[in-house]
């Protein structure tokens, strides 16, 4: 049974940083492409950043270039998104998503956890 498990949402401030984390577990993890989706209220699910399996290449949303960063530890079948220069825009919930490419389409992914929630204060 795969599972992933998000962590470190939380309230921050406007300019502030959080790191999440995602724990993957009943799936080859060194071979799946991970990803980072978000949605707030009211609107779609949006991609924010995916990383590949093979050599660890990334792609992040234009939204979040600069600030974010997706990387992964495969020892410990974790991906993590760092989150720098927080805005109100950011608020939402943030999904891991597991696949078999780092694409932009939520679609293409087989696996997502539940969430976890992410609010910017102005």
């Amino acid at each position: 049974q795969v599972q992933l498990v998000e962590s470190g949402g939380g309230l921050v401030q406007a300019g502030g940083s959080l790191r999440l984390s995602c724990v993957a577990s009943g799936l080859t993890f060194s071979r799946s492409a991970m990803a980072w989706f978000r949605q707030a209220p009211g609107k779609e699910r949006e991609f924010v950043a995916a990383i590949n399996w093979r050599f660890g290449s990334t792609i992040h949303a234009d939204s979040v270039k600069g600030r974010f960063s997706i990387s992964r530890d495969n020892a410990e079948n974790t991906v993590y998104l760092q989150m720098n220069s927080l805005k109100p825009e950011d608020t939402a919930v943030y999904y891991c998503a597991a696949g078999t490419l780092a694409l932009v389409d939520a679609a293409r992914y087989t696996y997502w956890g539940q969430g976890t929630q992410v609010t910017v204060s102005s």
